[in-house]
């Protein structure tokens, strides 16, 4: 599987980003498909998934109430609305996608074999 992720660059505090990921390859209804984020000096966390079948999504406390997950299944796509960005937002954010990722699993690095090549995102104060 390959992921093509697009979308990332410069906002103000406040503003709003919509990260796009587009999967080729082989895939099945049972992908979960998400993001993590890195910033500098620390480590790859995860931000949201969203599991195809049944159309279930998972947050970061951090992101929840402000991001929003979605896509859409028959393109193979998903999209990271990001609304009211805080600085500490700043990072770059990697596509994710995985067959048979448990629920207790949605938000660790080691789920998912399957990475995109990263966008940066960078919120200014």
């Amino acid at each position: 599987v390959q992921l093509q992720a697009s979308g990332g660059g410069l906002v103000q505090a406040g503003g709003s980003l919509r990260l796009s990921c587009a999967a080729s390859g082989r895939t099945s209804s049972n992908y979960v498909m998400g993001w993590f984020r890195q910033a500098p000096g620390k480590e790859r966390a995860f931000v949201a998934a969203i599991r195809w079948s049944g159309g279930y999504t998972y947050y970061s406390d951090s992101v929840k109430g402000r991001f929003t997950i979605s896509g859409e299944n028959a393109k193979k796509t998903v999209f990271l609305q990001m609304n009211s960005l805080k600085p500490e937002d700043t990072a770059v954010y990697y596509c994710v996608a995985q067959s048979g990722v448990i629920l207790s699993s949605v938000s660790r690095r080691d789920a998912y074999h399957n990475w995109g090549q990263g966008t940066q995102v960078t919120v200014s104060s």
